[in-house]
């Protein structure tokens, strides 16, 4: 996102913490009759000047495949590419031997590094996959390709914002695949975090990030409510019925598709505090670019 065209809102709760909403009809969209698709940034044939990226936080894609469908082969390179899977099934194939069915609570890796090409299939033949890709430019060039898979439970996710990406520590060497516990967030050359969280619709529906103290860092958040609830390029209505609706520092409401972004620096213990204002499960991601 370009910074000159990012005008913020204060936030309520905090007024330190800027916000500036990208509602959901706004997003770029394309309906490839086999896929449906939302762009949060800049993909493809969509372009808006303003929305290129956010920090590092290069594309977020909201996609649904049919059934026997997908993308066929075709290449990435210096780019950290993931998928966190909603529904359905996605069949990842790549050019480093890994053949793999993730589904609904896995998060796919792939540091394309020097160059890598895969495919993403649904062979599933009655049901949709839905998922996100998500894209981050490395902090490193020419690295060796790699790949990781973790699964997350919807019960860790639970009113809970549970971290699902994490930096590879500098200087730290790459821990082996099989090293690594299944549920330990999956590993990115960037400093970068991505969180994951299902709101309850009661009085447990609530939870808060807090910005690290960093007085002379600005520190790039984006949130995402998913479009959980089927596939839509209309508005809702505020609270609608089996719709989620997310609210943010007590002012700003959010419904599914929509996104929010936020610049803080943590200087006066500043945060984002989520809350569920509808009558269903909210899944939310946060993402510290």
């Amino acid at each position: 996102m370009a910074s000159t065209a990012f005008s913020t809102i204060p936030s309520p709760l905090h007024p330190n913490v800027k916000f500036a909403v990208r509602l959901s009809q706004e997003r770029g969209h394309a309906d490839h009759g086999w896929l449906k698709t939302f762009h949060t940034f800049n993909f493809a044939s969509y372009y808006h000047p303003d929305y290129d990226q956010f920090g590092n936080l290069r594309v977020i894609n909201e996609d649904r495949v049919d059934p026997s469908s997908g993308f066929g082969k075709h290449p990435h390179r210096e780019m950290e590419i993931f998928s966190y899977i909603v529904s359905g099934e996605l069949e990842h194939k790549d050019s480093m031997g890994n053949v793999e069915i993730l589904k609904r609570g896995d998060v796919q890796m792939t540091s394309a590094g020097t160059g890598i090409t895969h495919s993403e299939f649904n062979r599933n033949t009655s049901q949709v996959v839905h998922f996100l890709q998500i894209w981050v430019t490395p902090s490193t060039f020419r690295l060796k390709p790699s790949y990781y898979t973790r699964h997350f439970t919807d019960a860790a996710k639970t009113n809970n914002l549970l971290k699902i990406v994490a930096p590879i520590p500098s200087g730290a060497e790459e821990a082996k695949h099989e090293d690594v516990p299944d549920s330990s967030p999956a590993p990115i050359h960037q400093n970068f975090a991505l969180y994951a969280s299902i709101l309850t619709p009661d009085s447990n529906g609530k939870v808060t990030y807090s910005f690290a103290p960093s007085p002379s860092v600005t520190r790039n958040v984006y949130i995402h409510v998913i479009q959980t609830s089927g596939y839509s390029t209309k508005p809702t209505p505020e609270i609608q019925k089996g719709v989620a609706k997310v609210e943010v520092n007590g002012g700003v409401v959010l419904g599914e598709g929509d996104g929010l972004f936020a610049v803080g620096s943590g200087t006066e213990g500043e945060g984002i505090v989520l809350v569920n204002m509808g009558d269903v499960n909210a899944e939310v991601l946060l993402f510290e670019a």
